[in-house]
């Protein structure tokens, strides 16, 4: 197992800016895809961005695709997530998760795919 600590979240006005950072240890980080997802209240868990192993690959959904960007540095066993552009629907908890897989050459997307999660950090946007 992966322990995984998410930091970054706040309140932020319609347009501003936040970086999520989140810092993984208990194995090897750098051998596994990684990816964001977030759950609004009454809502379902949906899938935001996932980074491969390498950092070669990466994928976004469509509502945020243009104004976040996933990134990682494997030799601070941290993924983040900038996200630029902020709207009212953003608001939500922000989770980190590990695939569990390691190696995999497919960038999961789906939240059954992965097999870390960690506490998750909480995003408003004011309007």
């Amino acid at each position: 197992q992966v322990r995984l600590v998410e930091s970054g979240g706040g309140l932020v006005q319609a347009g501003g800016s936040l970086r999520l950072s989140c810092a993984a240890s208990g194995r090897t980080f750098s051998s596994y895809a990684m990816g964001w997802f977030r759950q609004a209240p009454g809502k379902e868990r949906e899938f935001v961005a996932a980074i491969s192993w390498s950092g070669g690959t990466t994928k976004y959904a469509y509502s945020v695709k243009g104004r976040f960007t996933i990134s990682r540095d494997n030799a601070k066993n941290t993924v983040y997530l900038q996200m630029n552009g902020l709207k009212p629907e953003d608001t939500s908890v922000y989770f980190c998760a590990a695939d569990s897989v390691p190696g995999n050459i497919v960038v999961p997307t789906t939240w059954t795919d992965f097999g870390s999660w960690g506490q998750g950090t909480q995003v408003t946007v004011s309007s």
